[in-house]
């Protein structure tokens, strides 16, 4: 009796374990908690670009796919996303990525935090940067000039109703003109609120993005 009780219960875990990982492979290979279309069903202008984004990067990121559950959504975060980064600026390619994977990190944002450290490690060169930015900016490999930026991108991320007028007189100190500082600002609260789409949505993480600029 013991015997068969025993192999009953071993049974059961066996199952229960396949079922556990069944459902672990299955959250993980999830894009969204939302339905997400097939590339085929998007409507033309997107495919179009959805593939040339393929073309270039060699993948579609979740990102897309998870935001093309509402098109029209996805299109007018495409273009203010091209506004602002695509757009002439005191900042850097580096500099955007850096500020944004350090108040993604602080919102416990993993899409936008993997990202943009891939695009930040492209962006500078530096294989290790991204984790350093993201770890402690205060201690990372930047310049006094990147930190006070990245200082005022947090504070308009935690804090912006105490933003004022010694918060300019910090980064014009630096070189920074007050285009830059809407800039600063512009990309902070665009990505914050990408952040939190992202962690509602529960978009992992594309795994060609932790392999990007580490050589």
């Amino acid at each position: 009796m013991k015997t068969k009780m025993l192999a009953c219960i071993c049974v059961l875990v066996l199952f229960i374990g396949f079922d556990t990982a069944s459902a672990q492979e299955e959250t993980a290979n999830r894009i969204s908690r939302y339905p997400v279309p097939q590339l085929e069903d998007l409507p033309e202008d997107l495919k179009a670009m959805f593939l040339e984004v393929q073309e270039q990067r060699g993948f579609i990121p979740n990102v897309l796919f998870a935001l093309a559950h509402r098109p029209d959504e996805l299109r007018a975060f495409l273009a203010y996303n091209n506004s602002l980064i695509n757009k002439e600026s005191g900042l850097t390619a580096a500099d955007k990525e850096m500020l944004i994977v350090a108040f993604s990190n602080l919102n416990g944002c993993m899409y936008c935090t993997v990202s943009h450290g891939a695009g930040l490690r492209l962006a500078s060169g530096n294989p290790h940067l991204a984790e350093q930015v993201a770890a402690n900016y205060r201690e990372a490999d930047i310049s006094p000039r990147q930190k006070a930026m990245i200082a005022f991108g947090i504070k308009v991320t935690a804090d912006s109703d105490t933003i004022g007028e010694e918060d300019f007189e910090i980064l014009r100190g630096h070189g920074f003109t007050d285009e830059d500082i809407w800039d600063i600002a512009g990309i902070t609260a665009f990505y914050n609120l990408s952040n939190r789409m992202m962690s509602f949505l529960a978009v992992r993480p594309d795994e060609e993005f932790y392999l990007m600029g580490r050589q």
